[in-house]
């Protein structure tokens, strides 16, 4: 109990001075109430939570484009820790476009709102881990606790297959499907699979070569 009493102090008080300072409609405070339901539904890992993300990053709230959204993606699954560290990407590119302090502090809108995604994003976990943690241990072998996360882990999967068709989407299909085929995106795909499943290539070796053939061929384009 009192680790939830210090988790809801250190989530109320940033909420409230938000609130207090810019408004509950501004896109500061729209940005911690958002990633904190976010994180409530991280059930899965980020390939559970990305396909809300960009629902409301792109589409309700206007933060970023779809390209945009695409490359911080792309940009996530290149670099050391978790994807869902993309939502820091997310928050500085909706704080710089949106000039949130003016047009001559982009790079400080960014970096704050960045810093508040990610405060709001990780909170909700640290809580679950050290509050819910011995909770968990207790339970083990436990069937009336297996059974639903059995069922919450099936529902993980098909929405990881959701996500997959809706990455295949976006970069077959950039501009919809009244637009033309990606057919270069397509091969790289292609190809890519071929070296990690035929010829076991080492993931990091397939995104080097993918992103120099890529950078290539649009040169040439």
């Amino acid at each position: 109990m009192r680790i939830l009493a210090v988790g809801a102090l250190l989530w109320c008080v940033p909420m409230a001075l938000l609130t207090l300072s810019y408004g509950w409609e501004h896109p500061l405070t729209q940005m911690g109430w958002f990633f904190t339901k976010a994180a409530l539904l991280t059930f899965g890992g980020a390939y559970a939570v990305l396909p809300y993300v960009y629902q409301g990053a792109v589409s309700h709230y206007g933060w970023l484009t779809a390209p945009q959204m695409m490359d911080g993606l792309a940009l996530g699954e290149t670099t050391p820790g978790p994807l869902i560290m993309v939502v820091a990407f997310v928050g500085f590119i909706g704080g710089y476009t949106h000039a949130l302090f003016g047009a001559e502090n982009l790079f400080l809108a960014g970096a704050v709102a960045a810093t508040l995604v990610t405060w709001f994003t990780f909170l909700p976990s640290f809580l679950f881990i050290l509050a819910g943690g011995p909770l968990v241990e207790s339970t083990h072998n436990e069937l009336k606790f297996t059974a639903p996360l059995t069922a919450i882990t099936a529902a993980v999967v098909g929405v990881i297959l959701n996500l997959a068709l809706f990455f295949g989407y976006h970069v077959l299909w950039p501009q919809g499907f009244a637009g033309m085929f990606d057919w270069v995106s397509a091969l790289i795909a292609l190809a890519a699979t071929i070296a990690l499943f035929s010829y076991q290539l080492g993931v990091i070796q397939v995104i080097v070569a993918c992103a120099v053939a890529g950078l290539l061929l649009r040169m040439l384009a």
